[in-house]
């Protein structure tokens, strides 16, 4: 079709906000539109390289921020919905795509006039001179944008030694192939994932069957059952927010145990195995990390991360570990006596752990996690989350109803700063569908800085799936769900607060073990009293939280640390040993998996059982070598977080420090470089522990 009549390729400036026109998009707009737009790319490339100048920073480091702007947008585009609502049609084309993409990306990198002016650049403007300081005073733009224009050459030369520019002809070709493999095997991991996940589904029609569950949890089952066009009974699903209710009441402990099998065992020795592609992945990604001159893959991504090195993960995970560990243990013992104690249970098996720690919990705490969902209408979680985001940083959410979105359950508001002025575009999806894959997460398509046709500011998207509403009821949220929205608006607030100018160094571009900050803070102000009666108002009655609820609720916030901390130790740990072990001594992926995890064992594992292979966040996400960073990110927040109790958790001058200092600052300058500038000294190690209530 012509280029003008692909609403893809179509200018944004006619539509309100520059919003994506999602209601004229189809699938077979995306390839002619990702064809035309790498032709545009390839020519803006092209200019670059025969441009006769001597190089400096506007006809070669913008130019290559500039470039490809249309292919960025196309592409961002397509993944966003590959994730988010996408059927087999549209997933197919992943494997199209990815490779032109990759193979795109690595020809510039690997391009040697494109390094060598580059490099020239580098050289006249950073190599020999101070980085910039951290200023006082953000009204000082110029200052900021000098300081924005050296981290950012310095992060593009760096990124092209990265990308094999060092590398010899034959070397660079082989880079490329590894990259355009790699990246449809990505994708296809995570179809595998989501394809387990819907394939599953348990169906009952015994009343007896679901003695336990509350009426709540049951109609909505119902109302799934009846989706599916079944006339009568009830149906769970892997999704979290059908899964996690049923192993928390169900009292029937064969279903609990199927489910529970069914859940740990996806894309694993099933029609959706997952085990080839991870063997494909470790080796691609050794193979890369070795031409580059890395002994591990995680040695090279580490290389650029605050954590700097593997040894230094591991000493930090380390120290977590040494004081989760045995409060793990201790919790674990104390929930197994508890089964044994009330229901006489001999045989303590992984899917009894979440029923009978909720009933340990109700009976330390009289506090039931159901007995909140009252409280959480979703709406006024987001009343409360907007409220909350306005006492810190003086920003307004407003819903608008005329933003074209890619399916009817999504909403859309614009942020708007205390001056009134336009702070950026945000999509809210937050229910499960078999065309979304699961979890959570903040993503964006647009960043906020220079485009071609000058500033734009961001349109960011928070995806979930969480408790959805029925006919007979609206969507009532567990508190774990409410602080999912929380979390991501975190993120979110990372790119709507973006105050740089270059938009690779803006927003939520920082390095990975510091993106996980802003969201993991957020999370603070749903367990404080002075937040909560903000908003919690029964969805029938309007009545306000009761007092008792609320000491409840805040009495168990470290209820079962050691457990959960171990948890998230046990997935950064098997991430590391994936990209630090040399392939060849992985044959079996499952005895691996075992092996490494076995230190990290409070139970034994849950039979047919295997992390790995929906371990999404490293083997189709952004995490691999990485997941460690989420500890690491919170560590970091737990320190923030002290501040803000030591001040007032609506302090405004730790609010529009944290802001200025953290959200607006993007990758401006090195995190660690922010972080001390904002809390005046370096991140106290203990400080999660302690606030988990692990130390004293």
């Amino acid at each position: 079709m012509p280029k003008t009549e692909n609403p893809l390729l179509k200018e944004r400036n006619e539509h309100r906000l520059q919003a994506i026109p999602f209601d004229e998009i189809k699938t077979e707009h995306f390839m002619p539109a990702i064809q035309e737009a790498l032709k545009m790319a390839k020519a803006e490339i092209e200019s670059l390289k025969n441009n006769p100048a001597e190089p400096d920073f506007e006809n070669t480091i913008l130019a290559l921020e500039l470039s490809g702007e249309k292919l960025e947008n196309v592409a961002s585009i397509y993944f966003n919905l590959l994730s988010a609502e996408s059927d087999a049609e549209f997933k197919a084309l992943a494997q199209q795509i990815s490779p032109l993409l990759a193979e795109f990306s690595s020809s510039i990198m690997t391009d040697p006039v494109i390094f060598s002016r580059v490099k020239k650049v580098w050289e006249k403007e950073v190599q020999n001179r101070p980085k910039p300081q951290i200023p006082k005073d953000f009204s000082e733009k110029q200052y900021l944008q000098q300081a924005e224009r050296y981290r950012l050459i310095d992060r593009v030369y760096k990124g092209f030694i990265r990308g094999g520019a060092l590398l010899t002809p034959e070397e660079k070709e082989e880079l490329t192939e590894i990259e355009m493999e790699a990246s449809k095997l990505g994708p296809k991991f995570s179809d595998n994932v989501l394809a387990a996940t819907n394939a599953f589904e348990l169906y009952i029609t015994n009343h007896s069957d679901v003695e336990g569950i509350p009426q709540n949890v049951l109609e909505r089952a119902a109302h799934q059952a009846k989706v599916k066009g079944k006339k009568e009974g009830w149906l769970f699903t892997l999704q979290p927010s059908s899964m996690v209710p049923f192993l928390t009441y169900c009292k029937n402990r064969e279903l609990r145990r199927q489910i529970q099998i069914a859940y740990n065992s996806r894309a694993f020795n099933d029609k959706f195995d997952n085990q080839e592609i991870i063997k494909q992945l470790l080796k691609l990604r050794e193979r890369r990390a070795k031409l580059l001159g890395y002994p591990t893959y995680a040695d090279y991504v580490l290389e650029d991360r605050m954590a700097e090195s593997v040894q230094n993960v591991i000493n930090f995970l380390e120290k977590i570990y040494q004081v989760a560990y045995p409060a793990a243990q201790n919790e674990y013992k104390e929930v197994v006596e508890f089964a044994r104690e009330i229901d006489n249970i001999t045989d303590f098996q992984p899917w009894d752990l979440a029923y009978y720690s909720n009933k340990l919990k109700e009976k330390k705490y009289a506090y039931d996690p159901e007995e909140l969902r009252p409280w959480l209408k979703v709406e006024d979680v987001l009343s409360g989350l907007f409220i909350v985001a306005n006492r810190l940083y003086g920003i307004e959410m407003k819903q608008v109803n005329d933003i074209p979105t890619w399916h009817p359950e999504v909403s859309t508001w614009e942020a708007y700063d205390r001056d009134g002025n336009y702070l950026g575009l945000l999509y809210l999806d937050l229910f499960p569908r078999e065309t979304k894959r699961g979890g959570a997460w903040q993503t964006t398509f647009q960043t906020a800085g220079l485009y071609s046709d000058g500033i734009r500011r961001p349109q960011v998207a928070i995806v979930a799936s969480l408790t959805p509403s029925t006919p007979e009821q609206p969507s009532l949220l567990l508190l774990d769900e409410a602080r999912t929205i929380f979390h991501e608006f975190g993120h979110a607030l990372h790119s709507l607060l973006a105050d740089g100018y270059y938009k690779s160094l803006s927003g939520t571009n920082v390095l990975w073990d510091f993106v996980e900050l802003p969201s993991q803070l957020m999370e603070n102000w749903l367990l404080e009293e002075e937040a909560l009666k903000l908003f919690t108002r029964h969805y029938e009655t309007g009545e306000p939280l009761p007092e008792e609820l609320l000491q409840k609720v805040i009495a168990a916030k470290n209820f079962q640390a050691g457990l959960a901390n171990i948890n998230q130790l046990r997935y950064g740990y098997l991430d590391l040993a994936w990209h630090i072990t040399p392939v060849e001594k992985i044959s079996d992926v499952d005895a691996f998996e075992k092996e490494v995890t076995a230190r990290f064992q409070v139970q034994p594992p849950v039979p047919k059982s295997n992390i790995s292979c929906a371990f999404a966040h490293i083997f189709a996400g952004g995490y691999s070598a990485g997941y460690y960073s989420y500890k690491w990110a919170e560590s970091l927040e737990a320190d923030v977080w002290s501040l803000f109790k030591e001040k007032g958790i609506f302090n405004p001058e730790v609010a529009n420090s944290f802001r200025q200092y953290i959200l607006a600052r993007g990758n401006a300058f090195h995190p660690m470089d922010l972080f001390v500038a904002f809390r005046g000294r370096k991140p106290d190690p203990e400080a999660l522990l302690r606030r988990d209530g692990l130390l004293s």
